[in-house]
């Protein structure tokens, strides 16, 4: 694929994680290849970095170190061999604007997982972010902004083989004993889950396998995978994420919720795009025809990860979490 192509497939993602759509089309029209993706982008991030450095307050220096973040992630959506640094960065970046903005907000780390609780400490509900095949917590700020602006808790995370522990673990199917460890270290009694693309099955699998997840919604994420049918770059980040091909598709055989489905007994909500048609992935209409209570949401014009779709989807969302676990919609 040309570096022209490759931009405008991913411009929706892009622009869904809140980086500036004027800044995007500068910055990947000077690109020659996609080869130049990775550096390019981080070399953006670090000039948020240094608006930050020359920020005069608190408030400007936290913006331009989140959306420093995003750029830093999205500059590992391409092969890249910094990308371990770009992902380091990211993390950081995104730290550094949270002590800014929100010095309330918290680390929270353990075995598998490593992420930001953030919102009010008497929250009536928490909410789990779940990440994807090559997604991260810096990509779903806004998610995480819907969420809390409904007084909810939010706890964006990175997994194994996700984000900043891409460069030391891989991805493991028992995804449920990652969210247990993380309820655990959140000492909440119950949680939601919201998973996107890939995270969208560690999101259905963990609802099914761990009693604790009291709500769950799912956005582009797969019912079952077929590896033979990916196509080839996907099965190439996938064997990076995984530890290599055999590994990848060993884990994408894991990948099919026929049998666990039945078993969320939590309030599901499955969110697709119509325009999201990748060669291999079942989209998410029999999970939510086979849980007890799920409800499918499909947005005819919605690509993958619908970020061309915000306003149709995310609301929707928000209020689903907020009634499942509050039982009001605010």
């Amino acid at each position: 694929m040309n570096v022209t192509d490759f931009a405008a497939a991913q411009w929706t993602r892009a622009t869904g994680a809140g980086v500036d759509p004027h800044e995007y089309r500068r910055v990947t029209d000077a690109l020659d290849s996609v080869a130049d993706w990775g550096p390019s982008f981080v070399r953006t991030g670090r000039g948020h970095i240094q608006r930050a450095r020359d920020a005069r307050s608190a408030r400007s220096q936290g913006e331009h170190l989140l959306m420093a973040a995003r750029w830093f992630h999205l500059a590992t959506l391409a092969p890249y061999a910094a990308a371990d640094r770009a992902a380091a960065e990211a993390d950081q970046a995104l730290g550094r604007a949270l002590a800014a903005l929100e010095p309330g907000a918290r680390r929270v780390r353990g075995e598998g997982f490593t992420g930001w609780l953030r919102g009010p400490s008497d929250a009536p509900g928490t909410v789990i972010v779940v990440p994807g095949l090559d997604s991260a917590k810096e990509e779903f700020l806004d998610v995480t902004s819907a969420l809390l602006a409904r007084g909810l808790a939010v706890f964006a995370m990175d997994g194994p083989g996700q984000g900043v522990l891409a460069a030391t673990t891989t991805f493991v199917p028992e995804y449920e004993r990652v969210v247990g460890r993380v309820v655990d270290a959140l000492a909440v009694p119950r949680v939601g889950l919201v998973g996107l693309s890939l995270g969208g099955w560690f999101a259905a699998r963990a609802a099914a396998l761990e009693p604790r997840v009291a709500a769950v919604a799912t956005v582009s994420g797969p019912f079952r995978l077929d590896w033979d049918q990916l196509p080839p770059p996907v099965r190439e980040i996938m064997a990076r994420r995984a530890g290599g091909a055999d590994a990848a598709r060993q884990f994408a055989r894991h990948v099919d919720l026929t049998d666990l489905a039945p078993r969320i007994a939590a309030p599901l909500l499955v969110v697709d795009g119509g325009q999201d048609v990748i060669p291999g992935v079942t989209d998410g209409e029999p999970l939510a025809r086979l849980a007890p209570h799920g409800t499918y949401l499909s947005v005819p014009h919605g690509d993958h990860l619908l970020g061309n779709a915000r306003p149709d989807w995310l609301p929707h969302l928000g209020d689903h979490m907020t009634h499942a676990l509050t039982g009001t919609s605010a």
